[in-house]
């Protein structure tokens, strides 16, 4: 597999941090049609702290690697909540590792006082619920990015 350099997307890694619920949409754009394997989310709850390491398609280069005719981009990126206080799944088994899972969206539902509900929703009807105390989520890209080994960028219906 090629690296791709961030020179040739013409932008840097991305850092981004969600701490209002209108920050969300963006950055669920952003996080859509990501793949990771279960291995990869971790919950530490003394720390409420819930993250995963996941491979980011780079919508925010479609556009250019289109128009330009150049190879579509993944990237490993940290998507990481702070504050958690519980976390649910549904429609995911813990003691598979190896299932790849699918990230199609993150939504925020405002409780009182700032806190609320953050839900990742899965493809194949699986989805990650984390109550946190407030809204504090960052996604950081931590590689460099790579040629998307599909050679396309996702599509949905």
């Amino acid at each position: 597999m090629a690296d791709a350099r961030f020179q040739d997307g013409d932008d840097g890694p991305l850092r981004l941090i969600a701490q209002a619920p209108a920050d969300i949409p963006v950055l669920s754009a952003l996080v859509q049609d990501a793949v990771f394997p279960a291995s990869e989310i971790r919950y530490d709850r003394k720390a409420h702290r819930f993250a995963i390491l996941l491979n980011r398609f780079r919508w925010e280069d479609e556009p250019a690697a289109r128009a330009a005719g150049r190879p579509f981009e993944r990237v490993r990126s940290l998507l990481v909540m702070e504050g958690v206080l519980r976390a649910r799944s549904q429609g995911i088994d813990p003691r598979d590792k190896d299932t790849v899972l699918s990230l199609l969206s993150v939504s925020f539902a405002e409780g009182a006082e700032g806190s609320g509900t953050l839900t990742l929703t899965l493809a194949g009807d699986g989805a990650i619920a984390l109550e946190v105390e407030a809204l504090d989520l960052h996604l950081d890209d931590v590689t460099r990015p790579y040629i998307a080994p599909s050679g396309k960028a996702p599509q949905h219906d």
